[in-house]
């Protein structure tokens, strides 16, 4: 594939997304286990879910932070690289964009002052409350974002008009647009997904824990609330993938095709595994005949349109689109066998010493990333060679300022940048994990009226003041750690 300035674009908008996508959704699936063990300290008194929630409190804060950082870029690439893009549907993207910078961002980051630093001067409803804010924000957040690209999934709500500079896309029908047909189900993936990479993250770290033999109890309280949303999680992704692949059997018959590698019309075969030869137009594997037909029509005959009927020009790359497609549901059943098999080792009293198993959960969290940066990698790539589905092509909406050199130097740039990046999170969590969860604070009263609220969010760590993070954990009371 020659490097020209089209396939560099590409590639440099693929590495800095897929860098910057490590982190939102495992922010999501963090809060939401932060919300859960607040939730469960409230309604208990157990101190020990207190500890457990400000520990992955401070994990959570990195990851926000890499996240902040990491998607800054992609809004300047739209502009620099795909300029025409942006002009010609600037009206309908940007607006998406808009929103959630100014509704959602700011509900999330204004409330992240008192998840972060408000352990000790809220109390436990007003610190929950805070936390159920961020967690919102998160996925009010994640709304707009894939509101926007499911448009260009599934275009609707606009129409487009002539102007001076060239024809633009403009909305006609705001909820048109932000109800497109992809929107809903590609939002509830989403959302499964970042469940699934936050709870196998806890999962992970947790089960390292009790391998060695420290923090048992955090790290059992831990892992069994984690467990229980991976594993409504995993099969909750079954659902929402399949609402989403209805869509695409409507919408985008190439990209399903592409999906299963099928290329002559008529009954579809559901593939396990297999490979994809686009030149030859066959593709060879273990698999169910019909099966693509009846998950699509509920008919093991139906016919499903084949690559060979579209036009080769409009084809996506198959062989891309058909393994990492393959491998995101693979990745998805190991999730779903895995989680109950361990709910059933939990109900016989045997969870925890399967330390087999728990070695399986410390590298899973690997799999969690992998699953979510493949499916996107698949719906991106299969809607290809359109920017825009059926409305706009890639390669119609580059910049015409820019040349190779430029994207390729801007390449080897991030590439160190974002290398740097990666070290210094894997070292401050890495620092994190080691040291542990520290000992709960107790409480000088029950709660915290809406001024203190105020003055919490509107404050730092200021020493001059008698408050300091350092400070006000004080002495560690786990004799591990003090130990």
């Amino acid at each position: 594939m020659a490097l020209d300035v089209l396939t560099l674009s590409r590639l440099q908008f693929a590495l800095t997304i897929m860098f910057h996508y490590l982190f939102p959704p495992l922010t999501i699936g963090l809060s939401a286990v932060m919300v859960g063990l607040e939730g469960a300290y409230l309604r208990t008194k157990d101190p020990a879910f207190e500890r457990a929630a400000r520990f992955w409190t401070k994990v959570f804060a990195v990851n926000f932070a890499m996240g902040v950082a990491t998607g800054i870029v992609m809004e300047f690439e739209f502009g620099t690289n795909w300029a025409y893009y942006s002009r010609y549907v600037g009206d309908v993207f940007g607006s998406a964009l808009a929103a959630e910078g100014i509704f959602a961002f700011f509900l999330e980051s204004g409330f992240l002052a008192v998840l972060v630093f408000g352990w000790d001067r809220v109390g436990p409803k007003m610190h929950l409350f805070a936390t159920v804010m961020v967690f919102f924000g998160g996925l009010f957040s994640s709304v707009w974002i894939v509101i926007a690209n499911s448009w260009m999934q599934t275009p609707a709500g606009y129409h487009v008009v002539d102007h001076p500079m060239g024809a633009r896309a403009e909305i006609v029908d705001f909820w048109g647009m932000v109800f497109n047909p992809s929107a809903v189900p590609r939002l509830l993936h989403v959302w499964t997904g970042s469940f699934i990479l936050g709870a196998f993250f806890v999962l992970s770290i947790s089960a390292w824990y009790l391998l060695k033999g420290r923090h048992t109890d955090f790290a059992q309280r831990s892992f069994k609330g984690a467990l229980i949303l991976a594993t409504a999680a995993s099969l909750c992704a079954l659902a929402t993938g399949h609402l989403g692949a209805d869509v695409v059997a409507e919408h985008q018959p190439a990209k399903l095709a592409a999906f299963e590698g099928h290329y002559e019309t008529g009954p579809g075969t559901l593939f396990a595994i297999g490979w994809t030869d686009p030149e030859a137009r066959e593709t060879v594997g273990i698999g169910l005949p019909g099966g693509l037909s009846f998950l699509t029509h509920w008919n093991f005959s139906a016919p499903i349109t084949g690559l060979n009927d579209i036009p080769e020009e409009d084809w996506p790359n198959v062989v891309l689109v058909f393994q990492t497609y393959h491998a995101m549901v693979g990745l998805g059943m190991f999730f779903i066998g895995l989680t109950l098999l361990s709910c059933f080792f939990w109900w016989r009293g045997t969870l925890f010493e399967k330390r087999w198993l728990l070695w399986v959960y410390v590298v899973a969290v690997l799999g969690a990333y992998a699953a979510n940066q493949l499916g996107w990698v698949s719906a991106e790539a299969g809607r290809q060679p359109w920017i825009v589905y059926d409305l706009l092509r890639t390669e119609d909406a580059l910049s015409e300022s820019v040349t190779a050199p430029m994207v390729l130097s801007s390449i080897v740039m991030f590439g160190i940048v974002y290398s740097l990046l990666f070290a210094v999170w894997v070292f401050v969590l890495n620092g994190k994990i080691q040291h542990g969860p520290e000992g709960p604070v107790p409480h000088d009263g029950d709660d915290t009226d809406a001024d203190d609220l105020l003055d919490v969010a509107a404050r730092r760590a200021d020493p001059a003041r008698g408050y300091s993070m350092s400070a006000a954990h004080g002495p560690s009371s786990d004799p591990e750690q003090d130990g």
